[in-house]
């Protein structure tokens, strides 16, 4: 653990803890699932019906939790060829706005999915083995909403300590 993430406080740290695990935990489940099925299809010529299908959700679930620890990190793509050339006060304005715009948009997909995981509810849709898909879609809404407020907090933090340096 670095200082940075030493001086957050604890409900947060638990939250990131939290983040990390669940994408270990998948990724290895990923590997024993497709690992086991191998085995069963070369050694046995049988498998489980649900586990390709569990698969899929699982890279869902994997890409949507790496996007949110990519955010926490600052580690998503960006193209910052310009910022460069800015001046450090302009490059602050820079990422607000970005941020600003990311935060936005990732709202905009949230509430998209949470409506599109409310209409999978209703139609009454199956996923596999009985399992409702909404309840594997859930991650869509959840995932794009906390990168959603992670970019808010995120805005509002800089622009906080961008009037407490002009303040000071």
């Amino acid at each position: 653990m670095n200082d940075q993430e030493t001086s957050k406080p604890a409900v947060i740290r638990f939250l990131h803890r939290l983040e990390d695990a669940l994408l270990v935990i998948i990724v290895m489940a990923m590997i024993v699932l497709a690992f086991g099925q191998i085995i069963m299809r070369n050694l046995f010529e049988a498998g489980f019906i649900w586990v390709d299908p569990m698969l899929r959700v699982m890279v869902l679930w994997v890409g949507l939790l790496g996007a949110l620890v990519a955010t926490r990190m600052d580690k998503h793509i960006t193209v910052d060829v310009l910022t460069r050339l800015l001046t450090p006060g302009w490059q602050t304005i820079s990422k607000i706005f970005t941020r600003l715009f990311a935060a936005v948009i990732s709202g905009i997909i949230a509430w998209h999915a949470a409506r599109f995981v409310i209409g999978e509810r209703e139609m009454g849709s199956i996923a596999f083995s009985g399992i409702p898909s909404w309840i594997l879609e859930l991650i869509i809404p959840i995932g794009f909403g906390l990168i959603s407020l992670r970019y808010f907090a995120e805005v509002i933090c800089w622009i906080r300590d961008a009037l407490g340096r002009k303040a000071g």
